[in-house]
């Protein structure tokens, strides 16, 4: 997520609808920046951060090869937990990397079967599948609108998986994308207005600067401003939705637009986005969104498959697959808002979901890296952290998610709800535990019990309820 400037214009689009609603905190002090010197050689479990654990996760699943079965980030216990099928020689170096392993029945070829025979017999409105490594399992949800016969058919597709396999449960609410209701970017189409949020700034492959949002966005709207009676100022270039993926790629009309790589926190708060990285089960992640603003949570799966209502065929479904499954809550308008990390990450693009940000949900997300790689867009400017993005999508089941940071151990730092750490601790968030230890201590609390305000199009709707202290 990050904020463009615009030559001559005093407004600048919304990225992500970054109002900082409430006083949840972007960046900490780094709890865990002297890491343990473990004993990998005699198998003993090593201490991880989330960067080192999600780097060692995809090392082991190309050691492991057919054997891996997943993995997760245990940040109670700073544990990478890897998943093995069978035992040998790639287990004992698993181990000896200093890594648990779990020996499990399913491997990642089984669960991709399950989530298969889900989609061919069970694609219904108002479901959804993800792969969830810590249960080993492919956890089924179904929503408030799955009922009756729908119901008995989902319920029995899953019974002929085995209890082994698959989990069913019921959510709350429905499932629905999430693309009216927010202030961030605009469009005007026949019946209304569309509304939705802007994710990351890019790159697009001709040079030329472009943003990412939702792909239901970018179906429902070809032009986009920056106000609801403003004029367009961005195209949609390309736009997928349904399939594999959630994700438009919107080109700035003028090519002379500055489009970097930041998320503008409010209240002067720049945080530079310098890679994009896969997501990893158990890590802690950001959202931010133009009708809810910031909201923290965990990732809870991957490659989620979800079945929303069609919203031009009354009898049909719109499936989208490769998802990003999490607990973070989001409401109507977030659509095409940001998922990152506290070090800078650009992790996803949100999709839709469940609940809101009272009740609670679940809300799935774009993985970013499969939207550059589709749309062949780098982040930003092409500049800084653009070379990291390749090799991104190598760990399906744990990620390669370089930068995700110390965010899953936000429960181990002090100050609660506030923005902490300052400019200095963005822009050099993720270059190194031991430099970032303590940094930005006596900057928490500053920001504390803020309210959401207008700024740069984005309006603060209600009050942010994350907090980092206790965080997931």
């Amino acid at each position: 997520m990050s904020h463009k400037r615009m030559p001559k214009r005093k407004a600048a689009i919304a990225v992500g609808g970054v109002a900082a609603l409430g006083a949840a905190a972007l960046l900490l002090p780094n709890a865990m920046a002297s890491q343990d010197k473990g004993t990998a050689a005699t198998g003993t479990v090593r201490p991880l951060k989330a960067t080192d654990a999600t780097t060692l996760a995809a090392q082991l699943k190309q050691s492991l090869g057919g054997q891996f079965a997943g993995s997760y980030y245990d940040s109670a216990k700073r544990q990478l937990v890897v998943n093995a099928v069978g035992d040998g020689d790639a287990v004992a170096r698993a181990k000896s990397a200093g890594a648990v392993v779990r020996q499990v029945e399913n491997s990642t070829a089984d669960l991709q079967s399950a989530a298969k025979t889900l989609r061919t017999k069970a694609a219904i409105p108002g479901t959804a599948w993800a792969v969830d490594p810590r249960t080993n399992k492919v956890i089924v949800s179904a929503d408030s609108t799955v009922t009756g016969a729908k119901w008995d058919r989902l319920e029995s597709t899953v019974d002929g998986l085995g209890s082994g396999t698959a989990t069913l449960k019921k959510t709350s609410g429905t499932f629905k994308t999430f693309v009216s209701g927010g202030d961030a970017i605009f469009s005007q189409v026949q019946g209304g207005n569309v509304r939705c949020s802007l994710g990351f700034n890019v790159t697009a492959s001709d040079g030329s600067p472009a943003f990412l949002t939702a792909g239901h966005c970018g179906v429902a709207a070809k032009q986009w401003s920056d106000s609801e009676t403003g004029q367009p100022l961005a195209t949609v270039d390309q736009a997928t939705f349904p399939g594999e993926g959630d994700f438009s790629l919107v080109k700035y009309d003028d090519p002379a637009t500055a489009a970097p790589s930041e998320v503008n926190a409010g209240n002067g708060q720049i945080v530079q986005i310098t890679q994009a990285a896969e997501a990893t089960v158990g890590s802690a992640v950001f959202r931010m969104g133009s009708t809810t603003g910031l909201h923290d949570g965990q990732v809870t799966g991957l490659d989620a498959t979800v079945n929303f209502q069609s919203e031009t065929d009354p009898n049909g479904v719109d499936t989208v697959t490769g998802l990003i499954q999490t607990d973070v809550c989001a409401e109507p308008g977030d659509s095409g808002g940001s998922l990152f990390t506290q070090e800078g990450a650009a992790i996803g693009l949100t999709s839709g979901g469940s609940g809101d940000c009272t009740s609670g949900g679940e809300t799935f997300f774009q993985p970013v890296t499969a939207a550059l790689a589709a749309t062949g867009a780098t982040l930003g400017d092409g500049g800084a952290g653009a070379g990291d993005q390749a090799g991104a999508g190598d760990e399906a089941g744990a990620g390669d998610q370089a930068g995700a940071g110390d965010e899953a151990a936000a429960g181990d730092q002090a100050g609660g709800d506030q923005i902490g750490g300052g400019a200095d601790d963005q822009a050099g968030a993720g270059a190194g535990a031991d430099d970032q230890a303590g940094a930005g201590a006596d900057e928490q609390g500053a920001a504390a019990d803020q309210q959401g305000t207008k700024h740069h199009g984005r309006s603060g709707q209600r009050d942010g309820t994350s907090s980092l202290t206790g965080s997931n």
